[in-house]
């Protein structure tokens, strides 16, 4: 019964992936699009801060996107990967691009705080997480192998 749901994990995942890789072909077309037709609208070669914002925002999503896709791949194809490192880099760059493309005219300072509280909170985290991988770094690799089951 394990092994049928560990070939069905896998073809999950192998669907997943090619599900954002998809994704992530669109998205990228959109985003030359965009740029495209923001270039050669008037003026010509000249972009508003709106339009950089977007174009940003949506580079920056894109960015995001393969950051998933490389999860995906790295995490969940090759056993041994610790899947937190992984989803604190993707929840970093989620927030960068949050802060990236954020008007700051039209957000309350309570929305601030909160952006800023997750911040330190996923600073915080990698920080104390990169610490424990280097300080246990060649000692505690035996009793990584040991998971508990018999």
């Amino acid at each position: 019964m394990f092994n049928i749901l560990k070939k069905y994990e896998q073809l999950m995942i192998q669907a997943l992936m090619v599900m954002m890789a998809i994704v992530l072909g669109f998205a990228t077309v959109d985003l030359a699009w965009l740029i495209v037709k923001d270039v050669i609208e008037p003026p010509l070669f000249l972009l508003s801060i709106d339009q950089l914002l977007e174009i940003f925002g949506l580079f920056m999503l894109v960015l995001i996107g393969i950051e998933l896709l490389e999860t995906i791949i790295k995490t969940y194809q090759t056993q041994g990967q610790p899947h937190y490192e992984v989803v604190l880099s993707v929840a970093i760059i989620a927030i960068a691009r949050k802060v990236i493309i954020l008007d700051i005219n039209e957000i309350d300072s309570l929305s601030l705080l909160g952006i800023a509280a997750i911040i330190i909170a996923l600073t915080f985290g990698y920080f104390i997480m990169k610490k424990s991988h280097s300080r246990g770094g060649a000692e505690s690799n035996p009793t990584d192998d040991d998971t508990g089951s018999p």
